[in-house]
């Protein structure tokens, strides 16, 4: 077992650690990882590096850096995830919740501010396809306090965590998750479509980072060929699940843009708009049926 050893030297010795290892924010992984092995806040850290870490902390400690110096995903070791500042519990079934991917949140909730002033207070239905953690749709239920959503996915341990998820933040009497296949046995239309689908050709998932090629479950990734077998499918749903004047937001890959707007409009969808992420990448197609 470890020896008890004071914060400043723990904290050198982890940093040292994950930098050599290729992790960008070395230091603030550090102060994470012992805030959540050891129940030391970061405050105290910084506040009293000087304090002992008792040796059974220590062990924990090391062996959780040892962890992400493997390049597992530092939300696996936390087992959480912040995203529209919410905290949601993150396994190996669910792909981790990104900054990203709040474009769509975003993206939605601009879409139905169009809709008239007493957006917030209508009973908006929405689905979201290929759910994971849940992250999309309890966000956006969050915004939205008359509104209630159905999550998909086909991993059954996906859908436990996001059932999780929805309990931790009082949303469980308004958002329901279920195993499927995409719409297969629903019979309802939506008045919001949502998915962050599979869009990453098959060949390019093996040079992706570390922490998702190694540890995110691969059939939340692979868009087969192309990146867009998941968006073929989708046409066909998103014409069946939307109601009349419905939207429906998508996360695209990096170029995917053209290819999936010439797609949905095959399907007679409406384009919208494009949205940008936070570095400018081409992220979500806002589309809408007539």
């Amino acid at each position: 077992m470890s020896d008890s050893v004071d914060i400043a030297t723990l904290l050198a010795r982890a940093t040292s650690v994950l930098a050599a290892a290729g992790i960008d924010s070395a230091a603030r992984e550090a102060r994470l990882i012992l805030q959540h092995v050891a129940a030391i806040p970061i405050a105290t850290q910084i506040a009293f590096s000087e304090r002992q870490v008792t040796a059974d902390a220590v062990t924990r400690f090391d062996q959780a850096v040892a962890r992400r110096r493997q390049r597992e995903p530092l939300s696996h070791i936390l087992g959480y995830r912040e995203f529209w500042s919410l905290s949601f519990r993150v396994t190996p079934d669910t792909l981790d919740p990104r900054a990203d991917s709040e474009t769509l949140v975003e993206c939605v909730l601009d879409e139905l501010k169009k809709t008239g002033a007493d957006w917030q207070a209508r009973d908006i239905r929405l689905i979201d396809f290929g759910t994971g953690t849940g992250c999309l749709l309890l966000a956006l239920l969050s915004e939205l306090p008359r509104a209630s959503g159905l999550g998909i996915d086909l991993n059954p341990g996906a859908v436990a965590v996001a059932c999780e998820n929805a309990a931790q933040l009082g949303l469980a009497g308004r958002a329901q998750f279920q195993e499927g296949n995409w719409d297969q046995g629903l019979t309802e239309s939506f008045d919001v479509v949502i998915s962050n689908p599979p869009y990453i050709p098959s060949d390019d998932i093996a040079g992706l980072q570390p922490e998702v090629a190694r540890y995110e479950p691969h059939l939340a990734l692979d868009g087969g060929k192309d990146g867009l077998s998941a968006y073929r499918r989708l046409a066909e749903v998103l014409q069946r699940r939307m109601k009349p004047g419905a939207i429906a937001a998508l996360e695209i890959g990096a170029g995917q843009c053209r290819d999936v707007v010439a797609l949905m409009q095959q399907a007679g969808l409406h384009y919208v708009r494009e949205a940008r992420d936070l570095q400018g990448h081409e992220r979500i197609v806002v589309l809408h049926k007539s």
